[in-house]
């Protein structure tokens, strides 16, 4: 009898062993799984997020041609303005005019790190250093984001000085789908008011500071855009 109940207690052993086992090596296995698809994931992440920096830095030197050459027509409006070098002039200054408050906005592709954040999936990144790398970055586009509605502030605070000073008639005929072309001859302005130039000469020179904290941090960002995809790249062995 003894020996018939070591034997059923030795089976039922046996058998809640191999059930423990059983559940175990699903367990891990399914573990397993899950690392392999969050690794995949990542991989896939970091991908998308190279994609998004390439279309930024492509962005960025357009806006930066763009803002210097704006630079230069800032630089010549002023000129006239400070010199009078009004009369005889209408041709630049109302192109100058005109140009003065228009702008490239730079919008960063931020397909790959919005799904990452919505999904709250930014464990995924193992890497502390990429990690880090990414953050930095977005906080860098934050920072030229405010800096970008400062300058948008600004030029909507010209807009008063400018139609005072020029006729908006020659600005509607300035426009076309293809941008902005010189007026016909030298047109008149509205007003040769030399008070208004000069409000005018300082809000341009606001906007000038703007676009000077704008291009450095540009050039800021594209660079610290090209050193994040290249620490993605290593830490993820990627050609």
């Amino acid at each position: 009898m003894l020996f018939f109940k070591f034997k059923l207690v030795k089976q039922y052993l046996l058998e809640f062993l191999m059930i423990f086992l059983a559940v175990m090596l699903g367990f891990f296995a399914e573990s397993y799984r899950e690392k392999l698809t969050e690794r995949s994931n990542e991989r896939e992440f970091v991908l998308s997020y190279i994609e998004d920096l390439k279309a930024d830095t492509a962005a960025i030197k357009t806006i930066l041609d763009f803002r210097r050459e704006k630079k230069e027509r800032m630089d010549s409006l002023m000129l006239l303005l400070k010199t009078q070098q009004i009369k005889g002039h209408e041709n630049e200054l109302y192109f100058f005019g005109r140009t003065l408050i228009r702008t490239l906005w730079f919008q960063s592709s931020d397909r790959a790190i919005t799904q990452l954040k919505s999904s709250g999936s930014f464990r995924l990144l193992q890497s502390k250093q990429c990690a880090d790398s990414i953050l930095s970055y977005q906080k860098l586009v934050a920072r030229i984001i405010i800096n970008q509605s400062d300058d948008q502030t600004e030029r909507y605070n010209a807009h008063p000085v400018l139609s005072s000073i020029y006729d908006p008639f020659v600005f509607d005929e300035m426009v076309t789908i293809a941008g902005i072309n010189r007026p016909a001859n030298n047109p008149p302005l509205r007003s040769y008011d030399r008070k208004l130039h000069q409000d005018l000469a300082y809000h341009i020179h606001q906007l000038k500071g703007s676009n000077y904290l704008i291009v450095g941090r540009l050039n800021w960002l594209r660079k610290k855009a090209t050193n994040t995809m290249v620490v993605l790249r290593k830490e993820y062995q990627l050609e």
